[in-house]
Protein backbone atom coordinates (compact mmCIF):
# COMPACT_ATOMS: atom_id res chain seq x y z
CA UNK A 1 0.00 0.00 0.00
CA UNK A 2 1.01 3.50 -0.92
CA UNK A 3 0.71 6.89 1.20
CA UNK A 4 0.45 10.33 -0.68
CA UNK A 5 2.45 12.39 0.60
CA UNK A 6 1.86 15.83 -1.16
CA UNK A 7 4.68 17.84 -3.11
CA UNK A 8 7.39 17.93 -0.76
CA UNK A 9 11.58 18.19 -1.78
CA UNK A 10 12.05 14.62 -0.96
CA UNK A 11 14.30 12.85 -3.64
CA UNK A 12 18.02 10.80 -2.45
CA UNK A 13 20.55 11.15 -2.40
CA UNK A 14 20.34 14.50 -2.11
CA UNK A 15 24.10 15.75 -2.30
CA UNK A 16 25.59 18.47 -0.14
CA UNK A 17 27.61 20.90 -1.84
CA UNK A 18 29.99 23.01 -0.78
CA UNK A 19 30.27 26.53 -2.82
CA UNK A 20 33.01 28.89 -2.65
CA UNK A 21 33.30 32.20 -4.34
CA UNK A 22 35.56 35.46 -3.87
CA UNK A 23 34.14 38.20 -2.35
CA UNK A 24 34.54 42.10 -4.02
CA UNK A 25 37.45 42.65 -1.41
CA UNK A 26 39.40 39.06 -2.58
CA UNK A 27 38.11 37.20 0.56
CA UNK A 28 36.48 33.32 0.70
CA UNK A 29 33.01 33.21 0.64
CA UNK A 30 31.79 29.89 0.96
CA UNK A 31 27.99 28.13 1.83
CA UNK A 32 26.31 24.85 1.86
CA UNK A 33 23.40 24.07 -0.77
CA UNK A 34 21.74 21.18 -1.02
CA UNK A 35 19.55 22.24 -4.28
CA UNK A 36 21.79 21.47 -6.53
CA UNK A 37 23.59 18.97 -9.24
CA UNK A 38 24.30 18.12 -13.01
CA UNK A 39 22.25 19.85 -15.37
CA UNK A 40 23.94 18.91 -18.40
CA UNK A 41 27.02 17.23 -20.07
CA UNK A 42 29.81 19.11 -17.89
CA UNK A 43 27.08 21.57 -16.73
CA UNK A 44 25.77 22.28 -12.89
CA UNK A 45 23.07 23.46 -11.59
CA UNK A 46 21.95 25.29 -8.14
CA UNK A 47 18.92 26.86 -6.98
CA UNK A 48 19.76 29.53 -4.37
CA UNK A 49 18.59 32.02 -2.23
CA UNK A 50 19.27 35.72 -3.56
CA UNK A 51 20.21 37.04 -0.59
CA UNK A 52 23.22 34.47 0.25
CA UNK A 53 26.68 36.63 0.42
CA UNK A 54 28.02 33.66 -1.71
CA UNK A 55 25.62 34.27 -4.17
CA UNK A 56 26.20 37.77 -4.65
CA UNK A 57 29.89 36.57 -4.81
CA UNK A 58 28.87 34.74 -7.67
CA UNK A 59 27.51 37.01 -9.82
CA UNK A 60 30.22 39.22 -9.03
CA UNK A 61 32.74 36.72 -10.23
CA UNK A 62 30.99 35.08 -12.58
CA UNK A 63 32.75 31.93 -11.10
CA UNK A 64 32.33 29.35 -8.59
CA UNK A 65 33.71 26.06 -7.43
CA UNK A 66 31.60 23.54 -6.36
CA UNK A 67 33.14 20.70 -4.12
CA UNK A 68 31.45 17.26 -2.50
CA UNK A 69 31.30 17.43 0.95
CA UNK A 70 32.30 14.14 2.54
CA UNK A 71 31.90 12.10 5.79
CA UNK A 72 35.73 13.37 7.24
CA UNK A 73 34.21 17.70 6.97
CA UNK A 74 30.36 17.41 8.39
CA UNK A 75 30.63 20.01 10.84
CA UNK A 76 32.72 21.87 8.51
CA UNK A 77 30.14 21.48 5.91
CA UNK A 78 27.14 22.18 8.39
CA UNK A 79 29.06 25.40 9.87
CA UNK A 80 29.02 27.13 6.35
CA UNK A 81 25.05 26.05 5.94
CA UNK A 82 23.90 27.75 9.42
CA UNK A 83 26.16 30.82 9.43
CA UNK A 84 25.31 33.59 6.94
CA UNK A 85 28.33 35.32 5.54
CA UNK A 86 25.82 38.40 5.79
CA UNK A 87 26.11 38.26 9.59
CA UNK A 88 29.94 36.91 10.13
CA UNK A 89 32.21 38.50 7.53
CA UNK A 90 35.30 35.96 8.39
CA UNK A 91 33.12 33.36 8.31
CA UNK A 92 35.15 31.25 5.78
CA UNK A 93 38.55 31.95 8.17
CA UNK A 94 36.30 30.70 11.35
CA UNK A 95 35.46 27.70 9.79
CA UNK A 96 38.57 26.22 10.27
CA UNK A 97 38.91 25.49 6.31
CA UNK A 98 41.67 26.39 3.43
CA UNK A 99 41.67 27.21 0.53
CA UNK A 100 43.66 27.97 -2.91
CA UNK A 101 42.93 30.34 -6.22
CA UNK A 102 41.98 27.94 -8.87
CA UNK A 103 44.23 27.95 -11.94
CA UNK A 104 41.39 27.58 -14.13
CA UNK A 105 38.49 29.81 -13.36
CA UNK A 106 38.19 32.76 -10.41
CA UNK A 107 37.51 31.37 -7.44
CA UNK A 108 38.53 29.34 -4.46
CA UNK A 109 38.95 25.42 -4.00
CA UNK A 110 38.52 24.62 -0.84
CA UNK A 111 41.59 21.52 0.12
CA UNK A 112 40.04 20.20 2.57
CA UNK A 113 37.02 18.69 0.25
CA UNK A 114 38.82 15.98 -1.74
CA UNK A 115 36.41 16.42 -5.23
CA UNK A 116 35.90 20.04 -6.77
CA UNK A 117 34.43 21.09 -9.50
CA UNK A 118 35.94 24.24 -11.32
CA UNK A 119 33.09 26.15 -12.92
CA UNK A 120 32.18 29.03 -15.08
CA UNK A 121 28.77 30.66 -14.64
CA UNK A 122 26.58 30.77 -17.42
CA UNK A 123 23.51 32.11 -16.87
CA UNK A 124 21.82 33.26 -13.17
CA UNK A 125 17.88 33.26 -13.59
CA UNK A 126 15.25 34.96 -11.36
CA UNK A 127 13.15 31.57 -10.92
CA UNK A 128 11.14 32.66 -7.79
CA UNK A 129 11.06 35.89 -5.64
CA UNK A 130 13.88 35.64 -3.64
CA UNK A 131 15.54 32.72 -5.87
CA UNK A 132 18.15 32.23 -8.31
CA UNK A 133 19.27 29.33 -10.46
CA UNK A 134 22.92 29.30 -11.33
CA UNK A 135 23.80 26.82 -14.44
CA UNK A 136 27.76 26.87 -14.54
CA UNK A 137 30.19 25.05 -17.08
CA UNK A 138 32.21 22.37 -15.39
CA UNK A 139 35.86 23.63 -16.44
CA UNK A 140 38.08 21.32 -14.54
CA UNK A 141 37.53 18.61 -11.80
CA UNK A 142 39.93 18.23 -9.59
CA UNK A 143 40.67 15.28 -6.92
CA UNK A 144 42.96 14.34 -4.59
CA UNK A 145 44.86 11.47 -4.95
CA UNK A 146 43.86 9.81 -2.25
CA UNK A 147 40.17 9.21 -3.77
CA UNK A 148 41.73 7.91 -6.53
CA UNK A 149 41.66 4.48 -7.49
CA UNK A 150 43.29 3.58 -11.17
CA UNK A 151 42.97 7.62 -11.83
CA UNK A 152 39.28 7.64 -11.27
CA UNK A 153 37.41 8.72 -8.67
CA UNK A 154 36.47 5.94 -6.06
CA UNK A 155 33.21 6.74 -3.98
CA UNK A 156 34.59 4.82 -1.65
CA UNK A 157 37.57 6.77 -0.93
CA UNK A 158 35.82 9.98 -1.60
CA UNK A 159 32.73 9.14 1.48
CA UNK A 160 30.32 11.75 0.13
CA UNK A 161 27.41 12.62 2.22
CA UNK A 162 23.83 13.61 1.40
CA UNK A 163 21.20 15.46 3.05
CA UNK A 164 18.09 14.23 4.15
CA UNK A 165 15.34 16.50 3.45
CA UNK A 166 13.22 14.96 5.94
CA UNK A 167 14.80 14.43 9.29
CA UNK A 168 17.29 17.17 8.53
CA UNK A 169 20.43 14.59 8.68
CA UNK A 170 23.30 13.85 6.72
CA UNK A 171 24.20 9.96 5.76
CA UNK A 172 27.03 8.31 4.15
CA UNK A 173 26.57 6.83 0.55
CA UNK A 174 26.01 2.73 1.15
CA UNK A 175 27.41 0.26 -0.40
CA UNK A 176 28.08 -0.91 -4.13
CA UNK A 177 24.98 -3.05 -4.97
CA UNK A 178 24.97 -3.42 -8.39
CA UNK A 179 26.91 -2.22 -11.92
CA UNK A 180 25.27 0.35 -14.15
CA UNK A 181 24.83 -0.13 -18.10
CA UNK A 182 25.16 -3.94 -17.27
CA UNK A 183 22.57 -5.86 -14.53
CA UNK A 184 19.59 -4.57 -16.18
CA UNK A 185 20.57 -6.24 -19.53
CA UNK A 186 19.89 -9.54 -17.71
CA UNK A 187 16.57 -8.81 -18.52
CA UNK A 188 16.74 -8.31 -22.37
Amino acid sequence: MRKDLGAKTILYPMPVLILAAYREDGRVDAMNAAWGGIANTNQVCICLSSDHATTKSIAARKALTVSVADAAHTVEADYLGVCSGNDVPDKFEKSGLHAVRSENVDAPVIREFPLTLECRVSSIDDISEGTVRVVADIVNVSADEGILTDGKVDISKLDPITYDTVSHGYFRIGERVGNAFSDGKRLM
